[in-house]
């Protein structure tokens, strides 16, 4: 995923006492008050108000700083992080149970568990893109697991900023879950904070600094990255199908999304018929809006519009852009040189590179010759086709047949690995990433039986010890 939230400025004289904020928080789970299921599952049902009671003003936020039309404002942002609270909130009781394993016969009489425990005080730094998904749908794990929540949402997105700082305290309990706002420096004081757990969502190279700076104060952390996620098309794949589910994926958000198809793999045999499919894609699903996707600032429109500038590739469709309105038209490039910018760098933008290969072991060649993606695609009718791209490309996470769904369901783990990041999280994986799975035995004092393991150690009491361990 590509950031800006690296790009230091000055602290103003507004900046928020951060360790103050901290202490307050720490406190507030010192005193035990968010352990309890009830104010879990409080918390979690006032964020799924939170949702639902602004989705106008939520919408109204995404258009003026990513120019989000409001369904797409509502299906990203909204549904998916308030069907999570929802969830959550129906399911923690159950997830926060004793989890009781059976004891080896060496260790009886004895009973063990796993005790789910909150780690305490807990970071997580959002993304701009989608700024509410990615700040508080991570916030849904993290409360069901009892913390205190610290949420530091993107400055590269200030309306969306400012009103998860205006509503989090209107409806979450205020000492115990806090939006502070600002830039990577005020990311990198947060750290220095040294807090219980961490998760970001962002670029690859500011996940590397943000793992080294946790790991100075030995914070766990989950990095949810991002990469060039590839989509495989197979030659019988329905080709129509196929065209329409990418273009439509690729055109959200401006294609602003870390699971974005960034590359296309397409057999030489029906190539040029997807290239004309997701012409006839982009051109009915953007009918109305000939000026192209707004990309979210001058500095990213402009990188998108230099790689595109030095393309080997064939611009099949579209290419053009105005920089007076930072917007790019959405654009295929046919068999770009794998070395230039379009095939090394996560585009993060309307540009769709279409790759021509020969076979299917040509494309999961080339997919595993590159960093491991945070999604890898397929679509084909054929189960053994299916199975081998699924048993032998590796990836975060995978779709057959559509793009982005695995994100909204809160029944499966979403994460990377590799370069695209480290940790899952969502639904009872994210309440699991941020407990402690604490190991519990508890033991009979009588009988003391199992004497013979204390000295002195006779033959006797070592060979029955060999037999029983």
């Amino acid at each position: 995923m590509t950031t800006d939230s690296a790009v230091p400025v000055d602290l103003g004289a507004d900046t928020p006492d951060i360790a103050a904020t901290v202490r307050r928080l720490r406190d507030t789970f010192a005193s035990g008050r968010t352990r309890s299921v009830e104010w879990r599952k409080q918390q979690l049902q006032a964020l799924e108000r939170l949702m639902t009671e602004n989705e106008a003003a939520i919408a109204d936020a995404l258009a003026k700083d990513l120019d989000r039309k409001p369904f797409e404002a509502w299906l990203a942002d909204v549904a998916s992080t308030a069907g999570e609270a929802a969830s959550a909130a129906k399911s923690v009781g159950k997830w926060m149970k004793r989890r009781y394993r059976m004891l080896e016969f060496s260790q009886l009489p004895g009973r063990g568990w796993v005790e789910y425990e909150p780690y305490g005080t807990v970071l997580i730094i959002g993304a701009w893109n989608f700024p509410f998904a990615l700040t508080l749908g991570p916030a849904v794990g993290a409360i069901a697991a009892g913390n205190t929540v610290v949420l530091k949402p993107s400055e590269i997105a200030p309306a969306s900023s400012a009103l998860m700082a205006e509503l989090v305290p209107r409806y979450l309990d205020n000492d115990a879950i806090a939006v502070i706002e600002g830039d990577g420096v005020v990311s990198q004081e947060l750290i220095e904070q040294g807090f219980d757990y961490l998760l970001f969502t962002g670029g690859t190279e500011i996940g590397r600094k943000v793992y080294e700076s946790a790991a100075a104060h030995l914070t766990p952390v989950t990095l949810e990255l991002g990469g060039k996620s590839p989509v495989i098309v197979s030659a019988d794949a329905d080709i129509d199908v196929a065209a329409k589910r990418i273009a439509w994926t690729k055109l959200i958000n401006s294609g602003q999304i870390c699971i974005a198809p960034d590359y296309v793999l397409a057999e030489a045999s029906i190539r040029d018929q997807l290239v004309d499919k997701l012409r006839e894609a982009v051109d009915e699903f953007e009918a109305g809006n000939p000026g192209g996707k707004r990309i979210v600032n001058e500095r990213h429109f402009n990188r998108l519009v230099n790689a595109l500038a030095a393309t080997k590739g064939t611009v099949a469709v579209g290419g053009g852009s105005s920089a007076a309105d930072i917007r790019i038209q959405p654009t295929v490039v046919v068999d770009p040189d794998p070395a230039e910018p379009l095939m090394t760098d996560e585009i993060f933008g309307p540009i769709l590179p279409v790759v021509t290969v020969g076979s299917l072991d040509e494309a999961i060649t080339f997919v595993n010759a590159r960093p491991k993606p945070l999604a890898a695609y397929l679509f084909t009718k054929t189960k053994a086709v299916r199975e081998r791209v699924i048993r032998d490309v590796a990836a975060g996470g995978m779709v057959i047949n559509h793009l982005l769904f695995h994100f909204a369901t809160h029944k499966l783990p979403f994460g990377g690995v590799g370069p695209s990041g480290m940790g899952a999280y969502h639904g009872k994986y994210g309440f699991e990433t941020f407990s402690h799975r604490k190991t519990v035995m508890t033991k009979t004092t009588r009988p003391d039986v199992g004497g013979f393991i204390y000295p002195p150690y006779t033959e006797k009491a070592w060979k029955l010890a060999r037999r029983l361990f």
